[in-house]
């Protein structure tokens, strides 16, 4: 990881068109200016059809801006082809989903250690790290299980330590509590906030104010524009 308060990614008038016609296209993103350092907790808000997933995708490397420069640790990754932004997303970006995308026929294990597959980590370094992220969501005792045969909660526990798994640089969770109750959510929510006081980077995008204020900071967009980029001053426990 970075130095601890260095900007680790810097989006600089980011717009973003998808065609829709021949002639015709959406503005997604339009102008959007927002920079984020090393050990940040930012959630990234806005309803439906805001804007937040398309600014997602491209914080995640998923995507790339139509104009605009796209800062990652320093390096302008905007016109970067699809090979080095595989490489900056399975090294430098933890990916959490709503839907968890786990595969249900591998064992808890087993799907933890994938991303370190097509990194070509050791086997006996895989097995180390895979019980390391598991211990550090408390779900460790469920290593051998197969991911369908866990509940809701203990699934997105096992979605974080995958995330974990190459260190890296920043955990982008996508409405990482959509699916769990609210009790659930919270749980949830104080693990990625336990990582972040252990000096992780965390960007959720949520629509849930709830969520939101486990924070430190909360950049609301509408219409494809940051309308807000405020410190957070109410704290969930």
């Amino acid at each position: 990881m970075v130095k601890k308060d260095a900007v680790l990614i810097n989006l600089k008038g980011i717009i973003k068109r998808y065609p829709i016609g021949i002639d015709d296209f959406c503005q997604a993103l339009n102008g959007v200016d927002i920079s984020i350092s090393q050990g940040e907790f930012v959630a990234i808000m806005g309803p439906s059809g805001s804007g937040k997933s398309t600014l997602m995708h491209i914080i995640g490397a998923l995507d790339t801006p139509t104009k605009g420069k796209q800062f990652f640790k320093g390096k302008n990754i905007a016109s970067y082809k699809e090979d080095h932004l595989a490489e900056i997303r399975n090294k430098e970006i933890g990916f959490v989903f709503q839907f968890f995308n786990l595969l249900p026929r591998m064992s808890v294990f087993e799907n933890v250690e994938r991303p370190m597959l097509y990194g070509g980590v050791p086997i006996e370094e895989r097995k180390r790290r895979v019980m390391d992220a598991l211990e550090a969501v408390s779900i460790a005792d469920k290593a051998k299980n197969l991911s369908n045969h866990i509940s809701g909660g203990q699934i997105q526990r096992v979605a974080i330590a995958r995330a974990l798994i190459m260190d890296p640089s920043v955990i982008l969770a996508d409405e990482p509590t959509g699916n769990l109750d609210t009790k659930t959510a919270y749980e949830i929510m104080n693990i990625l906030t336990e990582l972040n006081n252990k000096g992780r980077t965390v960007v959720i995008i949520t629509h849930e104010d709830d969520i939101a204020n486990f924070a430190k900071r909360k950049i609301k967009i509408v219409d494809g524009k940051i309308v807000s980029n405020t410190k957070n001053k109410k704290k969930q426990s």
